[in-house]
């Protein structure tokens, strides 16, 4: 048997048996008025299925496995809640199955019963590792079916981050603001960077920005200084004066800095260096008051990319990538697509996570609206689909293209996917 319970589950939650009439291993006529519900938490494999046994109608539970001797293996003779069982559902019959109160389980024996193609296809789709599992196949695949999967799977991403969001949330006793900035600073850092970032906002608590929104030297010091790299000399005027205000401010408030060996350069364009998003990030700060606040009043992409834009960052940036490192006159604006990039992973997700919890579908709405609005990303992932032949145009395609590669597909869960279903019946 190279296939698992799940191409089982396959075959009986679709019905796609080969046989008109069926009969349980004891002889007694099987009909199937409904497959009953996958269940994905503990407990039997399908639930409120209506079964008609040998003449008496059965609602219930099903349970399915490649062997029937599996039901003892994963101990469900001394488990009760599989008494509610009506019938086993198996790939090969090798031992017969009683319920805790003595009494026998039928059995329906899957085995000659499906066609040989579904199993060669589900072969083919999980023997199948790069760069996805039905690369050859997906183009062939209707696009409604493709766009509504996708559809339902990006809320399926939001759904999960939010969650993240709402821990966060949990640990700063319900502060929005704080929050927010917590999962601002850590896309700030992007991918390479991003767990320094997370480190020097925990390490940095917003309400100390609050106290000294109008003073620019400080606020960058504070940045720089809980990201560790005011703590070598220096031979410029600007970097002193920070670490100057710094141990200050270091001081006053009993901070503690990360370390700075966190923070990665090589391998990076130096406009990506982190040098420079801290100096960004300091910027955005001094720019704008309550960002939050202005984020949930804007109603298009056009807006939230204003509040990014013409940001004060001091003019040593323009000449320097790193403290006491002179270089020539650079652009230390962030580019359109680094705050795109900011509004598909940070500003909508707080869209739908705030929508969501304040009960206000109007803004999870925008949220993804938001991501239709925007250019798709152009990744490793995504670009794997393209050259497969999916037309990825807009930023909400694509983060469901992400969802569907790490959930799905890098899982081989083609079987809980649209998609994977339609190519398996093909």
């Amino acid at each position: 048997m190279d296939f698992s319970e799940h191409f089982l589950h396959f075959i009986w939650q679709f019905r796609l048996l080969n046989s008109a009439k069926l009969y349980c291993e004891d002889g007694e006529e099987l009909q199937v008025l409904h497959p009953g519900s996958l269940n994905k938490h503990a407990g039997p494999d399908f639930s409120g299925a209506k079964l008609v046994i040998d003449g008496i109608k059965w609602v219930g539970d099903v349970e399915i496995h490649l062997k029937s001797s599996d039901w003892l293996a994963h101990g469900h003779q001394n488990d009760q809640a599989y008494n509610s069982v009506v019938l086993h559902v198996v790939y090969q019959h090798d031992s017969p199955i009683y319920r805790t109160n003595g009494s026998l389980v039928p059995v329906l024996v899957l085995k000659n019963l499906f066609s040989d193609h579904l199993l060669s296809n589900y072969t083919e789709l999980i023997a199948h590792v790069n760069p996805f599992p039905c690369q050859k196949h997906i183009a062939d695949v209707d696009r409604l079916i493709v766009d509504t999967f996708l559809s339902r799977i990006m809320i399926e991403r939001f759904e999960q981050k939010s969650e993240e969001v709402f821990q966060k949330l949990s640990n700063n006793r319900g502060d929005w603001e704080q929050t927010f900035y917590y999962f601002l600073a850590r896309n700030f850092g992007f991918k390479v960077n991003a767990v320094p970032f997370e480190l020097m906002a925990d390490a940095l608590p917003w309400p100390i920005f609050s106290k000294h929104k109008d003073n620019a030297l400080q606020i960058t010091a504070l940045i720089f200084g809980q990201a560790g790299l005011l703590e070598q000399p220096f031979l410029d005027v600007y970097p002193t004066q920070l670490q100057n205000e710094y141990l200050f401010l270091k001081k006053k408030y009993g901070l503690i800095p990360v370390d700075p060996v966190l923070w990665k350069f090589l391998r990076m364009r130096p406009q990506n260096f982190p040098t420079v998003r801290l100096a960004q990030f300091a910027a955005l700060i001094l720019k704008t008051n309550h960002l939050f606040s202005k984020i949930l009043e804007a109603g298009s992409v056009k807006e939230v990319r204003l509040l990014f834009n013409h940001l004060p960052v001091n003019e040593y940036w323009k000449t320097h990538y790193h403290f006491n490192k002179s270089t020539r006159q650079v652009v230390v604006q962030p580019g359109t697509q680094s705050i795109d990039n900011i509004i598909i992973n940070t500003i909508c997700l707080f869209l739908f996570s705030y929508g969501k919890y304040t009960d206000q579908p109007e803004l999870m709405d925008r949220a993804l609206d938001f991501l239709e609005n925007i250019p798709a990303e152009r990744n490793a992932i995504v670009n794997q689909y393209v050259s497969a032949g999916l037309k990825v145009d807009r930023a909400f395609t694509s983060q469901a293209i992400l969802q569907l590669n790490k959930c799905y597909c890098s899982q081989k869960k083609c079987l809980n996917c649209a998609i994977g279903i339609k190519i398996l019946k093909k």
